[in-house]
């Protein structure tokens, strides 16, 4: 004879707790792996991108062949409308290309013989021909996805915090399971009585959600900067993005264009389109990086180059050439010192383009100065928004470069730069990092170069251009695809988002057990006669991780602010 009615209701639905236990574990176990396969959906959308099939051509044949069977140095022939099936360069044609599903830019890039394409994005207007230059494993599409699983697979350090408070809290509940059971016994419950109370707390104090609370929103974050063309190598980066103290950029090609471009023409003798005229005549059969600059500036203008005689390269000094029989210096300063060419009287004005961090040339014929013509790497269209952001966001933003003061001084005052490294070697780049490392707290190093390999491995947080070199890409836990500055914004934005995320999850993992345990201990029972039903707890349990992860499948609402 049982003493109360809370235990004569307990003999009628113990076997049918011991049933819906089943049914409601199963149940949460089932609606945990839908709603943990949708996290994985930005991968499955990456793979879908890829065309299924390419049209080979060999000999006078076009040939349908699968994906898989292309080999490296096959020609590809893509029709207008159609998917690229594989990296490679083209050979023939032009066309825009429209590379959104994996940038994210939604403006359709001209592209033309000698320019790389990428697999999986679309050709939107011309026929092309391409090499097949990467192909399989190798593709930049196959290695983000290799990058987001591995991300996924990772362990963020807020993981290792989850992890480390269920070592303890699993032994830890059931002791609390134990002790429960005694003290009913203890109080003049029944065996029954006892062993309900002690099987509901431990179904209620199952430790799923807390498992599942990092690595849902690990996985979500992860394809959500994939998905804006931001990969994330591990989940450490995922996190560590949020808590950077220091930006600190390499120069050329990443804060710069990578590329000298004519920036001032300015005429003395004659209007500026002649000096640009002539100043490329004689360089068009120079190789050096500034007279190709030059020569491109006037292509761009329109400028109709005339031929030249007597071409020579004076090393360390310029070129000279005749033209219509005039005899043309096109160098510095020495040039025409050594060919008593006055120049003194122009210098204040040449200094202040120098001061500015632009190299300049001095045109001169019979004696007399034409014009000069000023040449720098000039910053990328979205540098100074993208620096000017990182510094509203209250980071210190430096710049480390191998590139001498004068240069370097230029670009940081144009940004408003924090701290400046220059004159600094590839080798002492990981020193420097070192040492702001000691001063200012963490550090990110973003970078393109074989020569920032060091500096980004270095640091607590490395970022690579996807523009760059294999060695920094490979070095940097986040890689940038769109090669735009902006990203790095993104990257920090979208860890803050995410580290929000999982601790929301880990709050809510916790409010269940906190809650939930004493419940299931039957605190309430003795003040309302409530004790809760085995079968009950296992519902609960089953919700608390399938809210959990629903909060993390909330993150594919997030907009890039």
């Amino acid at each position: 004879m049982l003493n109360n009615p809370a235990q004569a209701s307990m003999e009628h639905v113990y076997f049918e707790s011991a049933g819906l236990i089943l049914v409601f574990i199963s149940l949460g176990k089932y609606l945990e792996e839908l709603t943990k396969g949708r996290t994985s959906q930005a991968i499955k959308k990456l793979i879908g991108l890829q065309a299924k099939t390419a049209l080979v051509i060999k000999g006078d044949l076009e040939i349908v062949t699968p994906i898989e069977k292309l080999v490296v140095g096959d020609i590809i022939k893509i029709k207008p409308g159609g998917k690229i099936p594989t990296d490679g360069e083209i050979i023939e044609g032009h066309s825009t290309i429209d590379e959104k599903m994996l940038t994210g830019e939604s403006i359709p890039v001209e592209k033309k013989i000698g320019e790389m394409v990428i697999g999986a994005t679309i050709n939107k207007t011309g026929m092309i021909k391409i090499k097949a230059l990467k192909v399989g494993e190798d593709t930049m599409l196959s290695q983000i996805v290799k990058t987001v699983e591995e991300a996924i697979g990772s362990k963020a350090p807020i993981q290792l915090l989850a992890d480390r408070v269920s070592f303890y809290f699993v032994p830890g509940v059931f002791v609390i399971a134990i002790v429960t059971f005694f003290i009913w016994l203890a109080l003049g419950q029944s065996f029954v009585f006892a062993l309900t109370v002690f099987v509901a707390v431990l179904i209620i104090a199952c430790p799923c959600s807390l498992g599942l609370a990092t690595p849902t929103a690990v996985m979500m974050g992860t394809g959500l900067a994939a998905q804006h063309g931001i990969l994330m190598k591990n989940s450490k980066a995922l996190e560590t993005a949020n808590k950077i103290d220091v930006f600190v950029f390499d120069k050329t090609g990443t804060l710069t264009v990578g590329e000298p471009e004519v920036t001032d023409v300015i005429a003395i003798e004659a209007d500026e389109k002649t000096v640009l005229g002539i100043a490329a005549s004689i360089e068009q059969h120079s190789e050096h990086p500034l007279a190709e600059a030059v020569v491109n500036a006037a292509k761009e203008k329109k400028i109709k180059l005339k031929s030249t005689t007597k071409f020579e390269n004076l090393a360390g000094q310029g070129v000279t050439a005749k033209l219509n029989n005039k005899t043309l210096l096109l160098g510095n300063r020495s040039m025409m010192t050594d060919n008593k060419i006055k120049f003194e009287k122009h210098e204040e004005q040449i200094k202040k383009l120098e001061n500015e961090g632009k190299t300049t040339v001095i045109l001169a014929s019979d004696k007399k100065i034409i014009g000069f013509i000023a040449i720098a790497d000039v910053l990328k269209k979205e540098t100074p928004q993208a620096i000017a952001k990182l510094k509203k966001m209250g980071k210190q933003v430096w710049m480390l470069t191998g590139d001498n003061q004068r240069v370097a001084q230029a670009i940081a005052k144009d940004l408003n730069l924090d701290g400046l490294l220059s004159e600094v070697l590839p080798h002492q780049k990981a020193e420097k990092i070192k040492e702001l490392q000691a001063k200012e707290g963490k550090v990110a190093m973003v970078g393109d170069g074989i020569n920032d390999a060091p500096a980004i491995a270095q640091s607590d947080l490395g970022i690579a251009m996807a523009s760059g070199t294999d060695i920094a890409m490979e070095t940097g836990d986040i890689v940038l695809i769109k090669n735009n500055l902006n990203s790095v914004i993104n990257a920090i934005d979208i860890s803050h988002y995410s580290l929000n995320k999982i601790k929301q999850n880990l709050f809510w993992a916790f409010f269940y057990n906190t809650v939930g345990i004493p419940i299931a201990a039957g605190v309430l029972f003795p003040f309302t006669g409530i004790l809760l039903n085995p079968a009950v707890a296992a519902l609960a349990m089953a919700f608390s991780s399938v809210s959990v992860v629903t909060n993390s499948l909330t993150m594919k609402f997030y907009k890039t602010k």
